[in-house]
């Protein structure tokens, strides 16, 4: 099966993941030539704050993708991705983190899903956190784990 869509989920933990992400998606998905899904999840809370932040009126009509395209870590990797020459959709969900980048997989019928992931103990290793896990065991197609320095 060629890959035609590869989901590359951001969160807010990924800052310090955007050159690994960016990099492995581009390794994966530019031979490929395959459209890439840059997604971003919002908490409620987070999205609320974002659009504070982002100077956004509580009562303009935008949409997650809308916020999404404009969020720092999103606009970094699409830079990235934009000069690897890749094709790149930006999506926006709000939400459990899980849940969304679950659905927006399907939605996008996604081949491959790239999450990111942090360091652990030695003993932490044989657990994922539990919103990469979520993915992991929920998403319609394989999961790549990026992790983190």
């Amino acid at each position: 099966m060629a890959l035609q869509t590869v989901l590359l989920a951001v969160g807010r933990g990924d800052k310090d993941r955007v050159d690994a992400l960016a990099e492995t998606v581009t390794d994966i998905a530019g031979p490929a030539g395959a459209t890439v899904v840059l997604a971003h999840v919002f908490g409620d809370d987070e999205y609320a704050d974002v659009r504070e932040k982002l100077d956004i009126a509580p009562t303009a009509e935008v949409t997650a993708d809308d916020v999404a395209e404009r969020y720092s870590t999103v606009r970094e990797i699409r830079s990235t991705l934009d000069e690897a020459g890749l094709d790149v959709v930006v999506r926006g969900g709000v939400g459990d983190y899980g849940e969304r980048v679950v659905e927006l997989a399907e939605e996008e019928s996604a081949d491959l899903v790239v999450v990111g992931g942090r360091s652990r103990s030695p003993t932490g290793k044989a657990v994922f956190g539990s919103t990469a896990q979520s993915v992991m065991l929920s998403a319609p197609c394989p999961v790549t784990l990026v992790r983190g320095e």
